[in-house]
Parts: C-alpha cells; structure tokens; sequence
C-alpha cells in the first residue's frame, strides 16, 4: 500500500486560490477544498483553524498573482502595459478580479493606504522610472491611474462593457498624458 501524501498548508492554500479563481471566493469552502485535493477536511482545518482564515491565505497567493499579472508588461511602453494588464485582468480572470477589489478581504482600508504598501512598491518603482518623477508625484499619478482604470476594469467585470484594447489604449494614453502634465504645471 502506497504511502498517504501529506497534505502541505502551500498545498491547501494553492487549491483554495484555484476554487476562487474558477468559481469564486464565495463559494470558497473546506468541502471544495478537500475535493480539489482528495482529502479529508482535517488537513484542511488542521492548518486552518477558520475559512476565513484559509480565504486570507488565497487572498494573500491572489495579490502575489495581481501583481506578477500587472507586471507582464508586453509593450515597450511600461505605463501603457500596466494599465492594459490591470483592465484585461476581469476579462481573463473575473472570480479572481471580484476576490481582490470586492470582498473586503484587502489588508489597506484605502487608496492612499494601498499607494503605500509595501506590495505596490515595484509597480510604483516601475512607473517612476518610466515617468522620471520623483515617488510623492509618481504616487500622485498612480492614484490618477488607479482610478481610472479600476473604474474601467470594475465596468468590464460587471459586464457592462465590452473589452476594446484599442478604446482603451487610448484613453489610458490621454490620461496618463494629463496626469503628468498636471503634475508638471503643479510643480513650476
């Protein structure tokens, strides 16, 4: 008889984050878990004492995902690459869209406070460089950014536009465009 495979905490964690990419977060449960592992319950529980508890560990591998998504820019244009990542990524992946903006699963309770995470820093490193700004006006801009692609992206998700990288390309460059200048005349 074959040994039993021990059921690792990475493994638990990676089986939730696949059920709330296919179905959601949502329906996140042990029983789902333990199907998608053929297991028991009681590895599951026995490294997570709650659901909650396991939900915040797939939220913490899915930003890890957010942020390596947002980073596979490519377009020689970094700023246009990002933001295009961040709208197709309800398009591709919108159980997992929903999880992060949408659960209240986030750590920061605002932008201001996600502007300065510590999980923001290579986007927000990234785009300084592009930009040549120093990190407070970079900062400025990603809030500017921010908000209007999560808008964008929040519609997409919802179903309640159909996704144009064309259209959308375009309006990312015009305001970006503004940002920065906005930022420039603030600072003469």
């Amino acid at each position: 008889m074959p040994p039993k495979v021990k059921v690792t905490k990475d493994m638990v964690i990676d089986a939730a984050f696949e059920v709330a990419r296919e179905t959601g977060a949502e329906k996140l449960n042990a029983r789902i878990v333990e199907n998608k592992l053929k297991c028991s319950t009681q590895p599951i529980m026995y490294h997570f004492a709650t659901i909650e508890e396991l939900k915040k560990s797939a939220y913490a591998k899915m930003d890890w995902y957010h942020t390596e998504y947002l980073m596979n820019v490519k377009q020689d244009d970094i700023m246009l690459g990002i933001g295009l990542n961040y709208i197709s990524f309800p398009v591709e992946e919108p159980h997992l869209f929903r999880f992060f903006f949408q659960s209240g699963f986030a750590i920061e309770n605002s932008l201001l406070e996600i502007v300065n995470s510590e999980e923001l820093i290579p986007i927000i490193s990234t785009m300084q460089e592009a930009m040549n700004l120093n990190i407070e006006q970079t900062k400025e801009v990603f809030i500017t950014l921010a908000l209007f692609v999560h808008g964008y992206a929040s519609i997409i998700v919802n179903n309640s536009l159909e996704y144009d990288e064309k259209l959308i390309a375009t309006h990312l460059k015009r305001v970006y465009a503004g940002a920065i200048l906005a930022i420039q005349e603030e600072n003469k």
